[in-house]
This record gives structure tokens, C-alpha cells and sequence, in this order.
């Protein structure tokens, strides 16, 4: 396979899922907020894509968090049916899903922060890796803000499908914490497998 195809087959593959997803969701309102990011976000990595090439390892990173924001969409986090079995499984009260996309946000979105912003991170490894951290921790917060707002501000019932607190008043300091440490953790992947990053 032509690597220089990878991204268009990601983006072909993803375009259909979204679409079949987007038929009958579970909840219309709750889709619609939740696809709000991705709304915003896909025509930005369409448009740049001539002008601004990513690594193909960060289309992949980019390709699975969406897959795995985007099958939430259709039950809503805290409904749907995976995150039931892993919790079944794993013995615990609440149906964790939307907990492990937080972390894996901040683990998957940190070596595609480093791509993007190769050519302006710092030379020393500590304020590298804190410009890096920020930028995911600051936009992750922003994203968790505005959910807050938007579930507070909308119907009680809507709102709260949306917000999916599921009876934890800190269910937004927990999804911040969990990105942070998955940051953390996305940071020494960047050291060991985008080993590029290494020479700024």
C-alpha cells in the first residue's frame, strides 16, 4: 500500500462509519453536541492536509480517537454497551467509557501535538514537554468547560445525557485528571516512538 494514501483511505473509511452512525442515533440532541468537535475539527485536517502534511502515525492516532468518539455517539458515553461489558467484567458501579477516551485523548492527541508543532517546540526536554502537556491539558479543559455550559444550559434531562455524570459531581475533574496523566503518558511515546522530536 502507497503510505502517501494512507490518510485519504483513513479519512474514506471513517466518512463511512460516521455516516452509518449519524442514520438513527440513540439520542438525536446528545449526537448532535457530541459531533460539535468533529464538525469543527475534520474540515481543519481536510483543508491543511496540501499545505500541512501530518506523519501517517498521526493520521492513525487522529483516525482511532474519532472512531472511538464517534461509536460513543450513536448510545451516548455512558450508555454504551462496551463500556457496560468492561465494567460487568471489571466489577465496578459505572459504565467507565467515557473516563478511558479522556485518557486515551491525552495519550493519542500528545504525539500528534508534537507533529504539528515540530518546528516551534523548545530545545530542552522539560519546557518541550511542558509547552506539550499545556496545549493538550488547556484544549481537553476548554473542551470540558464547554460541556458543562452547554449540558447546564439545555434541557435537565438532555443536558445531563449529554454531560453523562452518572450520579459523579467530579465526573469533569476526573475526565480533566484522566487526560492529564494519559499527556503524561503520550509524552514518553512521543520520546520513544517519534523519535524525530528528539533533535528540536
Amino acid at each position: 500500500m502507497n503510505k502517501q494514501n494512507v490518510p485519504k483511505i483513513l479519512l474514506t473509511i471513517y466518512a463511512i462509519f460516521w455516516i452509518a452512525v449519524a442514520m438513527e442515533p440513540l439520542d438525536r440532541f446528545t449526537w448532535f453536541l457530541e459531533n460539535i468537535v468533529i464538525f469543527l475539527s475534520l474540515p481543519l485536517f481536510i483543508l491543511s492536509y496540501h499545505k500541512f502534511r501530518l506523519s501517517n502515525r498521526s493520521y492513525i492516532l487522529i483516525f482511532i480517537f474519532a472512531i472511538l468518539h464517534t461509536a460513543a455517539t450513536y448510545y451516548t458515553y455512558s450508555n454504551t454497551p462496551w463500556g457496560d461489558f468492561l465494567s460487568a467484567a471489571m466489577g465496578w458501579e459505572r459504565n467507565h467509557y467515557d473516563r478511558i477516551v479522556h485518557f486515551l485523548y491525552g495519550v493519542m492527541m500528545m504525539p500528534v501535538a508534537a507533529n504539528i508543532l515540530a518546528l516551534h517546540l523548545p530545545s530542552k526536554k522539560f519546557f518541550r514537554w511542558l509547552f506539550l502537556f499545556s496545549i493538550i491539558f488547556t484544549i481537553g479543559s476548554v473542551y470540558e468547560v464547554a460541556e458543562f455550559l452547554v449540558g447546564v444550559t439545555t434541557s435537565p434531562e438532555e443536558g445531563l445525557g449529554f454531560l453523562g455524570f452518572q450520579g459523579d459531581i467530579w465526573d469533569t475533574q476526573k475526565d480533566m485528571a484522566l487526560q492529564a496523566l494519559g499527556a503524561i503518558i503520550g509524552f514518553f511515546l512521543v520520546q520513544k516512538t517519534f523519535p524525530e522530536t528528539k533533535r528540536l
